[in-house]
């Protein structure tokens, strides 16, 4: 793991035409931080994801991810020490796939198994995950089988198959229902409380999809930064009623947030 930044992001601005979808991005994210994106619709949070997951350049800026620059590395090697979750990988995912080969395939960044050769011990890690994860019981299921919650969990297992550096959650509570929210949101959060994992971003629309162990805030709007720091101290109801442009109430009991318009 690199010593320094995890991430440094400097004056990142994405254009398509005439329409700014990011516009002079700062953003910095350091070892042992947890990272939540928050936003509404069309705000520019997984464009920014994909950017810091070098999937995507941006139009202008300065992109350092692990200690490399973007445009001065070979940025196949740097994709493999970050892991991404995400919907659309789960679309491109055979629906007829076990989850350990899910899983396990994320070793060579595959949607395959037969597309490179696994070891045992690529198996047993997967495994191992998929029961860190609470899922060890469908490592013989296929993907599409299993319910959205189930999905989730599987896919963040995918995401730590190679010990990643980094990982990168885009939407992963979208679809859920309330029962998968919450227990994915509990396997975050315990997988923040553990020193030895890798910093984590999370994007989401909804403040109370955010685990309580998280430790910093990103608010986007409208392709801007509004506000970016310790949660404690940047989520409040000013920076949300900018955000999200309402008069909104903010309350947090028990580490939880949740948030409503007066």
């Amino acid at each position: 793991m690199s010593p320094g930044p995890t991430i440094v992001l400097r004056d990142i601005s994405v254009k398509r035409g005439i329409r700014v979808i990011l516009d002079a991005v700062d953003w910095r994210i350091d070892p042992g931080q947890h990272w939540v994106v928050l936003g509404p619709n069309g705000s520019g949070k997984s464009t920014l994801l994909r950017i810091a997951g070098l999937r995507l350049h941006p139009t202008a800026g300065t992109v350092e991810v692990l200690g490399e620059t973007l445009g001065r590395t070979d940025i196949r090697l740097l994709r493999s020490r970050i892991g991404l979750a995400s919907a659309s990988l789960a679309d491109q995912l055979r629906p007829q796939l076990v989850a350990t080969d899910v899983v396990m395939t994320a070793k060579h960044g595959a949607l395959e198994p037969w597309w490179h050769s696994y070891t045992d011990e690529d198996s047993g890690r997967a495994r191992a995950l998929l029961d860190q994860l609470g899922c060890g019981h469908l490592a013989e299921q296929a993907f599409g089988l299993a319910s959205s919650g189930e999905r989730q969990r599987i896919l963040l297992a995918r995401s730590l198959m190679t010990d990643p550096d980094l990982v990168l959650l885009d939407e992963p509570t979208a679809a859920l229902d309330l029962g998968g929210r919450e227990e994915l949101v509990v396997v975050l959060d315990r997988l923040a409380r553990d020193p030895a994992q890798p910093p984590t971003v999370l994007v989401t629309h909804h403040v109370e999809e955010i685990p309580p162990a998280f430790s910093h805030v990103l608010l986007l709007s409208d392709g801007r930064a509004v506000a970016a720091g310790p949660i404690g101290d940047t989520l409040t109801e000013e920076s949300l009623a900018a955000c999200f442009g309402l008069d909104i109430e903010l309350d947090r009991t028990r580490g939880r947030w949740s948030a409503r318009v007066r």
